[in-house]
């Protein structure tokens, strides 16, 4: 005879929601649904045959250090990889700032058990990354949202009201998920400076800075202050996201804690993935790959963004990104995107819904659509059945 078990959740989880993305591509995973809401590389970008190649050379070489535990920190070339990419524009990345993580989320994880009590004051950009606003959240932060604009967080906001007490403040520069927006090199410098004058951190996530549809790549914010930045990084969007390799660059001090922290949440990211990635980039691979990503999005992304000219109507707005994978969509006043959702997947297209992006004062007549992975023909017979929706919705 069984009897029920006495046990409940802690507060922390009984605070847990769902991605809101998540539980959309469970409905996207239909064959019939045309899917701008996941923003996952394309396929055709994964280099398998170099892949292949890497796997084949670790286990004909170093099987055993490659199937073995590591340490926490990493596997020491790919560290000192990472750092010396990084050290340019007259900065000096030490190997022992460098921390690689099971994908960037871990990184977000890892700094917000590291620097957020509960009731901590964490500034956001206005829109942000949902999947930081997750990550953070489970240390009960309170998010203060930073006016931003088309080109991303406002400096000038950035007063003594705002930065006193804040443990950090939270930022995607390059190509931002889910505007697509880029700050421009003046901002950077700005907010850098008035960061540092205020002792406030700053995290900058840049898993797209790379995909810039032009090659150029702006300064990074580590660059212009290497102590008051942690810069987060990854190889998911360039190589291969099935390898969850990702990493952060850290002041040591940080550094320190960070690691124990990821002592304590997975030991070490795997040796082989680590070294697959290691493997296969050493010799400038990503040099040579990276723009061919680039060509194949820029693509995908000048057809969405015709066909929107075409079929979207008068009364719509949405950005024309530079680079990264994203399209922010504005609709009239009033329009619930989240509402538009259940009637766009009843004819089969799929979109991200924009309030769950905004840590305070949502904005539910906003959306998100992704180009990168829909083939062309797709992208215009999607685009169309949304103009329609949105015709038939608002008019126009």
């Amino acid at each position: 005879m069984s009897t029920a078990m006495s046990w409940t959740f802690s507060e922390r989880a009984r605070k847990l929601t769902s991605s809101a993305i998540r539980e959309i591509l469970k409905v996207t995973e239909r064959p019939e649904v045309i899917s701008f809401a996941g923003g996952l590389p394309s396929p055709a970008t994964f280099p398998v045959d170099r892949i292949r190649k890497a796997c084949e050379d670790i286990l004909t070489t170093a099987p055993s250090p490659a199937l073995q535990y590591g340490p926490t920190e990493g596997y020491l070339p790919l560290r000192e990889w990472v750092a010396e990419r990084y050290s340019k524009d007259g900065v000096k990345i030490g190997v022992n700032q460098v921390l690689i993580t099971t994908g960037s989320q871990q990184g977000l994880d890892l700094l917000g058990k590291v620097l957020i009590d509960v009731g901590s004051r964490v500034l956001v950009e206005t829109p942000t990354y949902l999947g930081a606003l997750q990550a953070f959240s489970l240390s009960e932060p309170t998010f203060v949202s930073v006016p931003s604009d088309d080109s991303g967080p406002i400096p000038s906001a950035l007063t003594r009201d705002l930065t006193d007490g804040a443990r950090f403040m939270y930022c995607l520069p390059n190509f931002q998920n889910p505007t697509g927006r880029r700050l421009p090199t003046d901002r950077r410098q700005q907010l850098t400076k008035i960061a540092g004058e205020a002792g406030l951190l700053l995290l900058e996530d840049d898993p797209y800075g790379a995909l810039s549809y032009k090659g150029e790549q702006l300064p990074t914010l580590l660059s212009m202050n290497p102590q008051g930045v942690v810069h987060m990084g990854s190889f998911s969007k360039v190589f291969a996201p099935g390898f969850r390799v990702g990493y952060l660059i850290a002041p040591e001090k940080l550094h320190g804690k960070l690691v124990q922290a990821k002592q304590a949440a997975d030991l070490h990211t795997p040796s082989f993935t680590q070294r697959v990635v290691h493997e296969a980039i050493k010799t400038g691979f990503l040099d040579d790959h990276i723009p061919k990503i680039r060509e194949l999005y820029a693509s995908q992304c000048r057809v969405m963004l015709e066909a929107m000219k075409h079929h979207f109507p008068a009364s719509v707005q949405w950005n024309e990104p530079e680079g990264g994978m994203f399209i922010w969509v504005k609709l009239p006043k009033g329009v619930d995107s989240m509402k538009l959702l259940d009637k766009a997947i009843a004819q089969n297209v799929a979109f991200v819904p924009g309030a769950p992006f905004f840590a305070n004062e949502p904005q539910s007549n906003t959306l998100r659509l992704s180009f990168v992975t829909v083939p062309q023909a797709k992208i215009e017979e999607g685009i169309a059945k949304l103009g329609a929706l949105l015709k038939s919705e608002i008019g126009g």
